[in-house]
């Protein structure tokens, strides 16, 4: 799959994710990679920053916090575009969690992980 139609992809996400929920988003980027620095193989998506949830009185002036979503680990792990579409979907919000305090083992006894 193309970076192009990965991209559209991960749009389409965002797309989908409630205009009350995105909203509430502050100081943050969405990026598309094809691989995390280290090489790894296995992450499909990172959050890194400051969650709203750490958010003290010194937080003003910081640089955005950014959701990565990883392209090649995305498309290893599926099989078909279908695949790819419920994947980034997953990813998308299990990213914005983050944003928002809630950590992996939460996400996962909710499903999300």
């Amino acid at each position: 799959m193309s970076q192009e139609r990965f991209e559209e992809l991960v749009g389409e996400a965002l797309d989908e994710v409630p205009v009350e929920l995105m909203s509430l988003l502050n100081n943050v980027v969405f990026l598309v990679e094809d691989a995390p620095a280290d090489g790894g193989d296995d992450l499909l998506g990172l959050y890194e920053g400051t969650a709203l949830t750490e958010r003290g009185w010194d937080y003003a002036g910081a640089l955005p916090d950014r959701i990565t979503i990883y392209r090649l680990p995305t498309l290893k792990f599926c099989e078909s575009e279908e695949d790819v579409v419920d994947e980034v979907a997953i990813t998308v919000v299990h990213e914005i969690a983050h944003h928002f305090g809630i950590d992996d083992q939460r996400l996962h006894e909710l499903g999300w992980g």
